[in-house]
């Protein structure tokens, strides 16, 4: 491919304490937080709406919150799922004990009201919100340590804008790539990618048809088996996640692996879309023929693809299997997590999907009331003094990661990246130089769940 260069002059911006890049819930979680600690914080988003996967995405549904004997999730991801609740966006057959004390249960909610909620709680903290805004170029300091300030692009053009710190939150570890710091890149440091899966929304459900208690289509593999069977299906996916109950007739539709996606390559995400929306169609159908739902109805594709893996940093710490098999806790730990690893399938074949069934079911599956910690080092680029990375593109190998990269993991991350900023301006240290025992203190007096008993000063490093 040819080059080709130029320079111009475009508009600077000033004033700003924090610049978050990405408004999913690390991203949201990195802003409201830094601002409810006074920061003058500006989260910058490219679609129109917070919320990122769960609501751009359609993926109506929390990851499990807790681990069978007690919520593992706490700060402002339990903020919102309580308020959610409060305000009648979790359907109501739920009670909190679903997302307090049951181990692998997930939870649905209603996209619109997480959206409603969003745009409140970054208001009340006095975060300058830009939508249809991405960071698209960064300007380092000589050294390549430090981010001086981002290039942002919207319909206004673009804007340089300078600021004291930066929350890569985008998922993809753009800020973090951009700035030359290590990264590893599924596909070329990796031998598989995992599918992503356009969902959806559709409507004309009569979930009350279902057994009490029940907020999904019952299992399905036997249907899924017959349809294959039957020829009914593009392609031979035996991994169908399913349909979950929204609000009202509505289910959550995650069906669909869309195989052969980069992430990070721009007509392969288009191609997804694409492809993506013809699955939909084609799920939607098999729910009708072989489910009986004659009145379903599909009322939204989501703006996005759902990514499950991208890029990760190299950060100042790999969180790897060998951790999370051994439950180990760390005293700079961040946030404890619980839910299992989750790989799945790379392609359509009957072995694949028995690898898949095996390795998620497997013994070294959590039991009641364990968990894992986080430590602050997997949010720290190798090398960055002002730029913390959240979300899904945090420093872990890649099981970890498929454990780690959800909304709930996602939002706490968020958080501790946005009080760590706020901690490392006000003090005028690096990254590397926060001190994690008083950040560990301002996370749970945020209530976060962070329950060792030995703090440290300064950050687990290694691997």
């Amino acid at each position: 491919m040819s080059e080709f260069s130029y320079r111009r002059s475009i508009p600077v911006e000033e004033g700003y304490d924090l610049v978050v890049a990405g408004g999913g819930p690390a991203g949201c979680a990195a802003a409201i937080c830094a601002g409810r600690l006074g920061a003058k914080v500006l989260l910058v988003e490219g679609q129109g709406c917070l919320g990122g996967t769960g609501t751009s995405g359609l993926v109506t549904e929390f990851d499990p919150m807790a681990n069978g004997e007690q919520m593992v999730v706490g700060g402002l991801m339990r903020e919102i799922i309580e308020t959610l609740y409060a305000r009648g966006y979790v359907p109501e057959l739920l009670s909190p004990k679903r997302w307090r004390q049951e181990a692998m249960k997930w939870t649905p909610f209603d996209a619109e009201g997480l959206k409603l909620l969003l745009d409140e709680l970054a208001a009340e903290a006095g975060v300058e919100v830009r939508f249809f805004t991405r960071a698209i170029d960064v300007d380092m300091s000589a050294d390549g340590a430090r981010v001086n300030g981002v290039v942002l692009s919207n319909i206004e053009g673009l804007r340089y804008v300078r600021a004291k710190a930066f929350v890569d939150a985008t998922g993809d570890a753009m800020l973090a790539k951009l700035a030359g710091f290590p990264c590893y890149e599924a596909g070329k440091d990796t031998e598989h990618i995992m599918p992503p899966t356009l969902c959806a929304l559709f409507s004309g459900i009569d979930w009350r048809a279902l057994q009490p208690g029940d907020i999904g289509l019952p299992h399905h593999q036997e249907k899924i088996e017959q349809a294959i069977a039957d020829g009914f299906f593009s392609q031979n996916d035996r991994h169908v996640p399913g349909m979950m109950m929204n609000t009202g007739d509505v289910g959550s539709m995650n069906s669909a692996h869309v195989f052969g996606v980069d992430a990070l390559n721009c007509r392969s995400l288009s191609d997804g879309m694409a492809r993506g929306r013809k699955l939909v169609q084609e799920y939607g159908a098999f729910y009708k023929k072989y489910f009986g739902l004659e009145n379903l109805h599909l009322v939204a594709t989501a703006a996005m693809l759902g990514i499950r893996e991208s890029r990760r940093i190299q950060g100042e710490y790999v969180l790897d299997y060998a951790d999370y098999c051994a439950r180990r806790q760390f005293p700079d730990q961040i946030c404890i997590f619980a839910k299992a690893v989750d790989i799945h399938v790379y392609d359509c074949t009957e072995e694949e999907y028995q690898r898949y069934y095996e390795e998620f079911n497997r013994l070294d599956r959590y039991g009641p009331g364990e968990y894992y910690g986080v430590p602050y080092g997997v949010l720290v680029p190798e090398g960055a003094q002002n730029l913390w990375v959240a979300g899904r593109c945090v420093s872990t190998d890649v099981k970890v990661q498929g454990s780690l990269r959800v909304q709930p993991a996602a939002s706490m991350m968020g958080q501790a990246a946005g009080v760590a900023a706020v901690q490392a301006i006000r003090k005028g240290c690096t990254c590397t130089q926060v001190d994690t025992a008083e950040l560990v203190e301002t996370l749970r007096s945020q209530g976060a769940n962070l329950p060792q008993e030995t703090l440290s000063h300064t950050m687990t490093r290694g691997k």
